[in-house]
């Protein structure tokens, strides 16, 4: 049975469901590729973020002390690291959502086809090939549609999760590594200024 008669024989149920899962279908493909074009630029942009994050701290950590410094930049790493691990995971409850419901929106078809089967049976009151051929067939498609949307939703949804953990991993590597540079740059210049107060201090006194 091709496509055609299928159409011309499904009632408005399922062309309905056939609609809900062309819908999920596309809006899983359309996250797909999405992702896939911005994934590098999504890394790239996180860590650039975190590097803005203590940019914008550096003049304020200057009169604080060493705890108090390191307490500041790590909250602001944090925050930041939450905000980046929202962004990387938006779709993917999508994904889940869909990878969830679309096996069962096929199974409703099918049973929906075995109803008009058996619908078809008690009219006709004989069980014939020609009284349950089609609604049969109008079923199998119908879980075919459903399985069709759901593995690709299903091994989109793995990987996606599976970049998200290791993006995570990252962004916590790339943190603890700016939190130190940062650490130092600041000892650094808390030793420079107390030595260059401390040498102002001799001249003075010499003075």
């Amino acid at each position: 049975m091709n496509f055609s008669v299928y159409w011309q024989h499904a009632d408005a149920v399922s062309k309905t469901l056939y609609f809900v899962l062309l819908a999920m279908s596309i809006a899983t493909w359309t996250i797909v590729i999405l992702r896939l074009m911005g994934t590098r630029q999504l890394k790239q942009l996180a860590y650039a973020q975190l590097s803005n994050a203590l940019q914008a701290l550096k003049a304020k950590l200057k009169p604080l002390s060493f705890e108090q410094r390191k307490a500041v930049a790590e909250q602001a790493l944090l925050r930041q690291i939450a905000t980046e691990k929202a962004s990387a995971e938006k779709g993917v409850s999508v994904l889940g959502t869909i990878a969830s419901l679309a096996p069962f929106v096929g199974l409703f078809g099918t049973v929906w086809g075995i109803f008009h089967a058996l619908v078809a049976v008690g009219k006709s009151g004989q069980a014939g090939l020609a009284q349950v051929a089609t609604p049969v067939g109008e079923a199998l498609i119908m879980t075919g549609f459903g399985l069709a949307v759901a593995i690709p939703a299903v091994i989109a949804y793995n990987i996606c999760m599976r970049y998200n953990r290791t993006l995570s991993n990252e962004l916590q590597d790339h943190a603890h590594s700016l939190l130190i540079d940062t650490m130092l740059q600041q000892d650094s210049s808390v030793q420079k200024a107390e030595a260059s107060a401390t040498q102002e201090g001799l001249v003075g006194g010499q003075a």
